[in-house]
Protein backbone atom coordinates (compact mmCIF):
# COMPACT_ATOMS: atom_id res chain seq x y z
CA UNK A 1 0.00 0.00 0.00
CA UNK A 2 2.90 2.35 0.76
CA UNK A 3 4.28 1.69 -2.73
CA UNK A 4 0.89 2.53 -4.24
CA UNK A 5 0.72 5.92 -2.51
CA UNK A 6 4.35 6.61 -3.38
CA UNK A 7 3.61 5.88 -7.04
CA UNK A 8 0.63 8.26 -6.98
CA UNK A 9 2.85 10.89 -5.39
CA UNK A 10 5.51 10.39 -8.08
CA UNK A 11 2.93 10.69 -10.84
CA UNK A 12 1.48 13.87 -9.36
CA UNK A 13 4.96 15.28 -8.84
CA UNK A 14 5.72 15.34 -12.57
CA UNK A 15 4.15 18.61 -13.71
CA UNK A 16 3.91 17.69 -17.40
CA UNK A 17 2.22 14.38 -16.60
CA UNK A 18 -0.08 16.05 -14.05
CA UNK A 19 -1.20 18.62 -16.63
CA UNK A 20 -1.84 15.91 -19.21
CA UNK A 21 -3.95 13.89 -16.77
CA UNK A 22 -6.00 16.95 -15.74
CA UNK A 23 -6.57 17.93 -19.39
CA UNK A 24 -7.60 14.37 -20.30
CA UNK A 25 -10.02 14.13 -17.38
CA UNK A 26 -11.53 17.52 -18.28
CA UNK A 27 -12.10 16.61 -21.93
CA UNK A 28 -13.61 13.25 -20.97
CA UNK A 29 -15.97 15.09 -18.61
CA UNK A 30 -17.02 17.38 -21.47
CA UNK A 31 -17.74 14.31 -23.61
CA UNK A 32 -19.87 12.72 -20.89
CA UNK A 33 -21.85 15.95 -20.40
CA UNK A 34 -22.48 16.15 -24.15
CA UNK A 35 -23.75 12.55 -24.17
CA UNK A 36 -26.67 13.68 -21.99
CA UNK A 37 -27.66 16.82 -23.96
CA UNK A 38 -30.78 16.00 -26.01
CA UNK A 39 -31.14 17.05 -29.65
CA UNK A 40 -33.04 20.34 -30.13
CA UNK A 41 -36.77 19.90 -30.62
CA UNK A 42 -37.13 16.55 -28.77
CA UNK A 43 -39.22 16.03 -25.66
CA UNK A 44 -36.91 14.07 -23.28
CA UNK A 45 -39.91 12.43 -21.56
CA UNK A 46 -40.78 10.54 -24.79
CA UNK A 47 -37.51 8.57 -25.05
CA UNK A 48 -38.64 5.47 -23.14
CA UNK A 49 -39.34 3.41 -26.28
CA UNK A 50 -36.03 4.39 -27.84
CA UNK A 51 -34.17 3.38 -24.67
CA UNK A 52 -35.91 -0.01 -24.63
CA UNK A 53 -34.99 -0.59 -28.28
CA UNK A 54 -31.34 0.33 -27.62
CA UNK A 55 -30.91 -2.19 -24.82
CA UNK A 56 -29.92 -5.13 -27.07
CA UNK A 57 -28.79 -6.11 -30.55
CA UNK A 58 -26.70 -3.94 -32.86
CA UNK A 59 -28.28 -0.78 -31.45
CA UNK A 60 -27.34 -1.97 -27.97
CA UNK A 61 -23.70 -2.30 -29.08
CA UNK A 62 -23.72 1.22 -30.56
CA UNK A 63 -25.42 2.56 -27.44
CA UNK A 64 -22.79 0.92 -25.20
CA UNK A 65 -19.94 2.45 -27.21
CA UNK A 66 -21.58 5.89 -27.04
CA UNK A 67 -22.14 5.67 -23.28
CA UNK A 68 -25.91 5.87 -23.59
CA UNK A 69 -25.86 8.87 -25.94
CA UNK A 70 -27.65 6.85 -28.64
CA UNK A 71 -30.64 6.02 -26.46
CA UNK A 72 -30.70 9.56 -25.04
CA UNK A 73 -31.15 11.09 -28.53
CA UNK A 74 -28.10 13.15 -27.62
CA UNK A 75 -26.15 15.64 -29.72
CA UNK A 76 -23.39 12.97 -29.56
CA UNK A 77 -25.83 10.19 -30.48
CA UNK A 78 -23.52 8.52 -33.03
CA UNK A 79 -20.46 9.42 -31.00
CA UNK A 80 -17.12 8.32 -32.33
CA UNK A 81 -18.45 5.25 -34.22
CA UNK A 82 -18.41 6.91 -37.69
CA UNK A 83 -14.73 7.75 -37.14
CA UNK A 84 -14.00 4.13 -36.28
CA UNK A 85 -15.88 3.00 -39.39
CA UNK A 86 -13.86 5.44 -41.51
CA UNK A 87 -10.59 4.20 -39.98
CA UNK A 88 -11.51 0.59 -40.78
CA UNK A 89 -12.38 1.54 -44.38
CA UNK A 90 -9.00 3.26 -44.79
CA UNK A 91 -7.17 0.23 -43.36
CA UNK A 92 -8.96 -2.14 -45.73
CA UNK A 93 -8.44 0.25 -48.65
CA UNK A 94 -4.71 -0.05 -48.03
CA UNK A 95 -4.92 -3.60 -49.38
CA UNK A 96 -6.28 -2.62 -52.78
CA UNK A 97 -5.68 1.09 -53.42
CA UNK A 98 -2.08 1.87 -54.51
CA UNK A 99 -2.27 5.53 -53.47
CA UNK A 100 -3.32 4.55 -49.93
CA UNK A 101 -0.51 1.98 -49.80
CA UNK A 102 1.96 4.66 -50.86
CA UNK A 103 0.81 7.04 -48.12
CA UNK A 104 1.08 4.24 -45.53
CA UNK A 105 4.79 3.95 -46.40
CA UNK A 106 5.55 7.69 -46.34
CA UNK A 107 6.01 7.93 -42.59
CA UNK A 108 4.75 10.98 -40.72
CA UNK A 109 3.69 12.94 -43.83
CA UNK A 110 1.72 9.96 -45.10
CA UNK A 111 0.09 9.51 -41.70
CA UNK A 112 -1.08 13.15 -41.72
CA UNK A 113 -2.59 12.72 -45.19
CA UNK A 114 -4.40 9.54 -44.14
CA UNK A 115 -5.71 11.25 -41.00
CA UNK A 116 -7.12 14.07 -43.12
CA UNK A 117 -8.78 11.59 -45.50
CA UNK A 118 -10.21 9.73 -42.49
CA UNK A 119 -11.71 12.97 -41.15
CA UNK A 120 -13.44 13.76 -44.45
CA UNK A 121 -14.67 10.18 -44.75
CA UNK A 122 -16.03 10.39 -41.19
CA UNK A 123 -18.14 13.41 -42.16
CA UNK A 124 -19.51 11.53 -45.20
CA UNK A 125 -20.34 8.46 -43.10
CA UNK A 126 -22.07 10.35 -40.30
CA UNK A 127 -23.90 12.45 -42.89
CA UNK A 128 -25.28 9.22 -44.40
CA UNK A 129 -26.05 7.60 -41.03
CA UNK A 130 -27.76 10.60 -39.42
CA UNK A 131 -30.97 10.40 -41.57
CA UNK A 132 -31.33 6.73 -40.59
CA UNK A 133 -31.02 7.65 -36.91
CA UNK A 134 -33.55 10.48 -37.26
CA UNK A 135 -35.96 8.15 -39.08
CA UNK A 136 -35.61 5.64 -36.26
CA UNK A 137 -36.54 8.39 -33.78
CA UNK A 138 -39.77 8.92 -35.74
CA UNK A 139 -40.38 5.15 -35.85
CA UNK A 140 -40.03 4.90 -32.05
CA UNK A 141 -42.60 7.63 -31.48
CA UNK A 142 -40.26 10.29 -30.06
CA UNK A 143 -42.23 13.50 -29.59
CA UNK A 144 -41.07 16.48 -31.63
CA UNK A 145 -41.89 19.96 -30.31
CA UNK A 146 -40.86 22.02 -33.36
CA UNK A 147 -41.88 21.92 -37.07
CA UNK A 148 -40.73 18.68 -38.72
CA UNK A 149 -38.71 20.33 -41.49
CA UNK A 150 -36.85 22.48 -38.98
CA UNK A 151 -36.22 19.47 -36.75
CA UNK A 152 -34.79 17.41 -39.61
CA UNK A 153 -32.36 20.16 -40.59
CA UNK A 154 -31.29 20.89 -37.00
CA UNK A 155 -30.95 17.22 -36.00
CA UNK A 156 -28.95 16.29 -39.12
CA UNK A 157 -26.62 19.27 -38.67
CA UNK A 158 -26.16 18.80 -34.92
CA UNK A 159 -25.47 15.03 -35.19
CA UNK A 160 -22.74 15.68 -37.77
CA UNK A 161 -21.31 18.48 -35.62
CA UNK A 162 -21.45 16.21 -32.54
CA UNK A 163 -19.40 13.48 -34.24
CA UNK A 164 -16.87 16.04 -35.51
CA UNK A 165 -16.65 17.47 -31.98
CA UNK A 166 -16.12 13.98 -30.49
CA UNK A 167 -13.43 13.34 -33.10
CA UNK A 168 -11.75 16.64 -32.18
CA UNK A 169 -11.87 15.73 -28.48
CA UNK A 170 -10.23 12.37 -29.18
CA UNK A 171 -7.45 13.90 -31.26
CA UNK A 172 -6.89 16.65 -28.69
CA UNK A 173 -6.52 14.03 -25.93
CA UNK A 174 -4.03 12.09 -28.06
CA UNK A 175 -1.97 15.21 -28.83
CA UNK A 176 -2.13 17.08 -25.52
CA UNK A 177 -3.32 14.53 -22.96
CA UNK A 178 -2.42 11.00 -21.92
CA UNK A 179 -3.43 7.85 -23.78
CA UNK A 180 -5.17 7.32 -27.12
CA UNK A 181 -8.06 9.78 -27.23
CA UNK A 182 -10.43 7.83 -29.48
CA UNK A 183 -9.97 4.66 -27.44
CA UNK A 184 -10.49 6.56 -24.19
CA UNK A 185 -13.77 8.03 -25.45
CA UNK A 186 -15.04 4.54 -26.27
CA UNK A 187 -13.88 3.16 -22.94
CA UNK A 188 -15.42 5.97 -20.90
CA UNK A 189 -18.71 5.32 -22.67
CA UNK A 190 -18.57 1.63 -21.79
CA UNK A 191 -17.67 2.03 -18.13
CA UNK A 192 -20.34 4.74 -17.72
CA UNK A 193 -22.84 1.90 -17.34
CA UNK A 194 -20.69 -0.02 -14.84
CA UNK A 195 -21.98 1.60 -11.59
CA UNK A 196 -25.62 1.08 -12.56
CA UNK A 197 -24.98 -2.54 -13.60
CA UNK A 198 -23.04 -3.20 -10.38
CA UNK A 199 -25.77 -1.94 -8.07
CA UNK A 200 -28.50 -3.69 -10.07
CA UNK A 201 -26.67 -7.00 -9.72
CA UNK A 202 -26.04 -6.35 -6.02
CA UNK A 203 -29.72 -5.62 -5.45
CA UNK A 204 -30.70 -8.75 -7.39
CA UNK A 205 -28.42 -11.06 -5.41
CA UNK A 206 -29.43 -9.55 -2.06
CA UNK A 207 -33.12 -9.75 -2.98
CA UNK A 208 -35.58 -12.47 -2.09
CA UNK A 209 -34.75 -14.61 -5.14
CA UNK A 210 -31.00 -13.87 -5.09
CA UNK A 211 -28.13 -15.95 -3.81
CA UNK A 212 -26.96 -13.49 -1.15
CA UNK A 213 -23.51 -12.18 -0.38
CA UNK A 214 -21.76 -15.49 -1.07
CA UNK A 215 -22.94 -15.65 -4.69
CA UNK A 216 -22.17 -11.96 -5.24
CA UNK A 217 -18.63 -12.36 -3.88
CA UNK A 218 -18.12 -15.38 -6.14
CA UNK A 219 -19.22 -13.24 -9.07
CA UNK A 220 -16.67 -10.57 -8.16
CA UNK A 221 -13.87 -13.15 -7.85
CA UNK A 222 -14.87 -14.59 -11.23
CA UNK A 223 -14.84 -11.11 -12.78
CA UNK A 224 -11.35 -10.52 -11.36
CA UNK A 225 -10.10 -13.79 -12.88
CA UNK A 226 -11.67 -12.95 -16.24
CA UNK A 227 -9.86 -9.59 -16.25
CA UNK A 228 -6.57 -11.36 -15.50
CA UNK A 229 -7.23 -13.76 -18.37
CA UNK A 230 -7.98 -10.87 -20.76
CA UNK A 231 -4.81 -9.04 -19.69
CA UNK A 232 -2.73 -12.19 -20.28
CA UNK A 233 -4.24 -12.60 -23.76
CA UNK A 234 -3.64 -8.94 -24.60
CA UNK A 235 0.01 -9.01 -23.49
CA UNK A 236 0.99 -12.50 -24.69
CA UNK A 237 3.75 -12.48 -27.33
CA UNK A 238 5.96 -14.96 -29.17
CA UNK A 239 9.50 -13.58 -29.27
CA UNK A 240 11.58 -14.50 -32.32
CA UNK A 241 15.34 -14.06 -31.68
CA UNK A 242 17.15 -11.63 -34.00
CA UNK A 243 20.80 -10.94 -34.61
CA UNK A 244 22.39 -8.00 -36.41
CA UNK A 245 25.50 -7.96 -38.55
CA UNK A 246 28.61 -6.41 -37.00
CA UNK A 247 29.39 -2.88 -38.09
CA UNK A 248 32.65 -0.96 -38.24
CA UNK A 249 32.46 2.44 -36.56
CA UNK A 250 35.46 4.62 -35.75
CA UNK A 251 37.90 1.84 -36.61
CA UNK A 252 36.29 -0.55 -34.16
CA UNK A 253 33.96 -3.44 -34.90
CA UNK A 254 30.73 -3.21 -32.97
CA UNK A 255 28.03 -5.81 -32.57
CA UNK A 256 24.45 -4.69 -32.03
CA UNK A 257 23.83 -7.88 -30.07
CA UNK A 258 20.70 -9.97 -29.97
CA UNK A 259 17.18 -8.65 -29.81
CA UNK A 260 13.72 -10.08 -30.34
CA UNK A 261 10.87 -9.63 -32.76
CA UNK A 262 7.62 -9.76 -30.69
CA UNK A 263 4.60 -11.30 -32.42
CA UNK A 264 1.35 -10.87 -30.53
CA UNK A 265 -0.74 -13.95 -29.87
CA UNK A 266 -3.79 -11.73 -30.41
CA UNK A 267 -2.51 -9.40 -33.11
CA UNK A 268 -6.00 -8.46 -34.33
CA UNK A 269 -7.17 -7.03 -31.00
CA UNK A 270 -10.91 -6.53 -30.63
CA UNK A 271 -11.70 -6.02 -34.33
CA UNK A 272 -12.75 -9.64 -35.10
CA UNK A 273 -15.42 -9.44 -32.38
CA UNK A 274 -16.71 -6.12 -33.75
CA UNK A 275 -16.89 -7.48 -37.31
CA UNK A 276 -18.54 -10.71 -36.20
CA UNK A 277 -21.07 -8.91 -33.99
CA UNK A 278 -22.03 -6.55 -36.81
CA UNK A 279 -22.74 -9.50 -39.13
CA UNK A 280 -24.58 -11.47 -36.44
CA UNK A 281 -27.03 -8.59 -35.96
CA UNK A 282 -27.84 -8.22 -39.67
CA UNK A 283 -30.35 -11.14 -39.93
CA UNK A 284 -32.41 -9.92 -36.96
CA UNK A 285 -32.32 -6.34 -38.26
CA UNK A 286 -33.63 -7.52 -41.63
CA UNK A 287 -36.41 -9.55 -39.96
CA UNK A 288 -37.35 -6.64 -37.69
CA UNK A 289 -37.68 -4.00 -40.40
CA UNK A 290 -39.02 -6.15 -43.28
CA UNK A 291 -41.42 -8.44 -41.41
CA UNK A 292 -40.05 -11.59 -43.08
CA UNK A 293 -41.33 -14.83 -41.54
CA UNK A 294 -38.17 -16.74 -40.59
CA UNK A 295 -38.56 -18.61 -37.31
CA UNK A 296 -35.29 -20.52 -37.74
CA UNK A 297 -33.40 -17.24 -38.15
CA UNK A 298 -35.01 -15.86 -35.00
CA UNK A 299 -34.15 -19.04 -33.08
CA UNK A 300 -30.47 -18.82 -34.07
CA UNK A 301 -29.72 -15.11 -34.21
CA UNK A 302 -32.35 -13.82 -31.79
CA UNK A 303 -31.10 -15.63 -28.69
CA UNK A 304 -27.62 -14.49 -27.63
CA UNK A 305 -27.69 -17.10 -24.85
CA UNK A 306 -28.40 -19.96 -27.26
CA UNK A 307 -25.89 -22.61 -28.35
CA UNK A 308 -26.16 -22.00 -32.10
CA UNK A 309 -25.81 -18.23 -31.79
CA UNK A 310 -22.59 -18.56 -29.81
CA UNK A 311 -21.30 -21.38 -32.02
CA UNK A 312 -21.75 -19.34 -35.21
CA UNK A 313 -20.38 -16.27 -33.41
CA UNK A 314 -17.22 -18.16 -32.36
CA UNK A 315 -16.63 -19.56 -35.87
CA UNK A 316 -16.92 -16.08 -37.40
CA UNK A 317 -14.45 -14.71 -34.85
CA UNK A 318 -11.94 -17.42 -35.81
CA UNK A 319 -12.29 -16.47 -39.49
CA UNK A 320 -12.06 -12.72 -38.91
CA UNK A 321 -9.05 -13.14 -36.59
CA UNK A 322 -7.03 -14.74 -39.38
CA UNK A 323 -8.30 -12.18 -41.89
CA UNK A 324 -7.55 -9.11 -39.78
CA UNK A 325 -4.16 -10.46 -38.70
CA UNK A 326 -3.24 -10.88 -42.38
CA UNK A 327 -4.40 -7.30 -43.02
CA UNK A 328 -2.49 -5.82 -40.08
CA UNK A 329 0.83 -7.66 -40.38
CA UNK A 330 2.82 -7.64 -43.62
CA UNK A 331 5.46 -10.33 -43.16
CA UNK A 332 7.21 -9.44 -46.45
CA UNK A 333 7.68 -5.86 -45.31
CA UNK A 334 8.94 -7.01 -41.89
CA UNK A 335 11.51 -9.25 -43.60
CA UNK A 336 12.60 -6.43 -45.93
CA UNK A 337 12.98 -4.01 -43.00
CA UNK A 338 15.15 -6.52 -41.15
CA UNK A 339 17.30 -7.05 -44.25
CA UNK A 340 17.83 -3.31 -44.78
CA UNK A 341 18.86 -2.87 -41.14
CA UNK A 342 21.29 -5.79 -41.21
CA UNK A 343 19.10 -8.01 -39.05
CA UNK A 344 18.40 -11.69 -39.53
CA UNK A 345 16.90 -14.69 -37.78
CA UNK A 346 19.65 -17.19 -36.84
CA UNK A 347 19.68 -20.09 -39.26
CA UNK A 348 17.59 -18.36 -41.94
CA UNK A 349 18.51 -16.39 -45.02
CA UNK A 350 17.30 -12.77 -45.10
CA UNK A 351 14.40 -12.05 -47.41
CA UNK A 352 11.91 -14.68 -48.57
CA UNK A 353 12.98 -17.39 -46.10
CA UNK A 354 12.62 -14.97 -43.19
CA UNK A 355 9.21 -13.86 -44.43
CA UNK A 356 7.99 -17.47 -44.72
CA UNK A 357 9.24 -18.29 -41.22
CA UNK A 358 7.52 -15.26 -39.68
CA UNK A 359 4.33 -16.07 -41.58
CA UNK A 360 4.40 -19.71 -40.42
CA UNK A 361 5.04 -18.70 -36.80
CA UNK A 362 2.27 -16.13 -36.93
CA UNK A 363 -0.18 -18.72 -38.30
CA UNK A 364 0.66 -21.12 -35.46
CA UNK A 365 0.20 -18.61 -32.64
CA UNK A 366 -2.91 -17.05 -34.23
CA UNK A 367 -4.95 -20.25 -33.81
CA UNK A 368 -4.76 -20.41 -29.98
CA UNK A 369 -5.15 -16.64 -29.86
CA UNK A 370 -8.30 -16.84 -32.00
CA UNK A 371 -9.75 -19.66 -29.87
CA UNK A 372 -9.14 -17.73 -26.65
CA UNK A 373 -10.58 -14.57 -28.23
CA UNK A 374 -13.71 -16.48 -29.27
CA UNK A 375 -14.05 -17.84 -25.72
CA UNK A 376 -13.91 -14.32 -24.27
CA UNK A 377 -16.49 -13.18 -26.84
CA UNK A 378 -19.07 -15.84 -25.92
CA UNK A 379 -18.41 -15.63 -22.18
CA UNK A 380 -21.20 -13.04 -21.57
CA UNK A 381 -23.73 -15.47 -23.06
CA UNK A 382 -22.44 -18.24 -20.81
CA UNK A 383 -22.69 -16.20 -17.61
CA UNK A 384 -26.15 -14.95 -18.61
CA UNK A 385 -27.27 -18.60 -18.65
CA UNK A 386 -25.97 -18.78 -15.07
CA UNK A 387 -28.37 -16.02 -13.99
CA UNK A 388 -26.49 -12.73 -14.48
CA UNK A 389 -28.38 -9.82 -16.03
CA UNK A 390 -27.34 -8.64 -19.51
CA UNK A 391 -25.92 -5.27 -18.45
CA UNK A 392 -23.65 -6.82 -15.81
CA UNK A 393 -22.73 -9.82 -18.00
CA UNK A 394 -21.19 -7.63 -20.73
CA UNK A 395 -18.24 -6.88 -18.42
CA UNK A 396 -17.41 -10.60 -18.24
CA UNK A 397 -16.17 -10.69 -21.80
CA UNK A 398 -16.74 -9.56 -25.35
CA UNK A 399 -15.91 -6.22 -26.87
CA UNK A 400 -16.38 -4.22 -23.68
CA UNK A 401 -13.86 -6.21 -21.64
CA UNK A 402 -11.14 -6.23 -24.31
CA UNK A 403 -11.51 -2.51 -25.00
CA UNK A 404 -11.29 -1.66 -21.30
CA UNK A 405 -8.22 -3.88 -20.79
CA UNK A 406 -6.43 -2.69 -23.93
CA UNK A 407 -7.03 1.03 -23.32
CA UNK A 408 -6.06 0.86 -19.64
CA UNK A 409 -2.82 -0.99 -20.48
CA UNK A 410 -1.92 1.54 -23.19
CA UNK A 411 -2.56 4.48 -20.86
CA UNK A 412 -0.64 2.94 -17.97
CA UNK A 413 2.27 2.21 -20.31
CA UNK A 414 2.51 5.92 -21.16
CA UNK A 415 2.37 6.84 -17.47
CA UNK A 416 5.13 4.32 -16.72
CA UNK A 417 7.30 5.82 -19.48
CA UNK A 418 7.09 9.22 -17.78
CA UNK A 419 8.04 7.68 -14.43
CA UNK A 420 11.03 5.79 -15.83
CA UNK A 421 12.26 8.84 -17.74
CA UNK A 422 12.28 10.77 -14.44
CA UNK A 423 14.24 7.92 -12.76
CA UNK A 424 11.29 6.77 -10.70
CA UNK A 425 10.26 3.16 -10.25
CA UNK A 426 7.73 1.82 -12.74
CA UNK A 427 4.18 0.83 -11.94
CA UNK A 428 5.12 -2.82 -11.39
CA UNK A 429 7.97 -4.60 -9.64
CA UNK A 430 10.28 -6.68 -11.80
CA UNK A 431 8.47 -6.23 -15.13
CA UNK A 432 7.41 -3.68 -17.72
CA UNK A 433 3.90 -3.07 -18.94
CA UNK A 434 3.23 -3.99 -22.54
CA UNK A 435 0.35 -2.20 -24.25
CA UNK A 436 -0.80 -2.54 -27.82
CA UNK A 437 1.29 0.31 -29.18
CA UNK A 438 4.70 -1.22 -28.52
CA UNK A 439 3.71 -4.51 -30.10
CA UNK A 440 3.20 -3.24 -33.61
Amino acid sequence: MNRFFQTIKNIWGIQELRDKIILTAGLLLVYRIGANVVLPGIDPTSLAQLQNQSSEGLLGLINAFSGGAFSNASILALGIMPYISASIVIQLAGLAVPSIQKMQKEGESGRRKLNQITRYLTILIVGAQAPGYITNLMYQGVEITIPMGTFWFLAWTVIIAGTVFAMWLGEKITDKGIGNGISLLIMIGIIATLPQAFFQELATQLGVTGGGWIVFLLEMVSLYLVFLFAIALTQAVRQIPLEYAKRVAGGATKSLGRSYLPLKVNASGVMPIIFAQALMFIPMTVVQYTGIEASWMIDIFGNIQGFWYNFVFAIMILIFTYFYTAVQINTDQMADDLKRNGGFIPGLKPGHSTSMFIDDTLAKITLPGAILLAFIAILPGIVMNLGLNMQWAQFYGGTSLLIIVGVVLDTLMQVESYLLNRHYDGLMDGSRLRGRSNMM
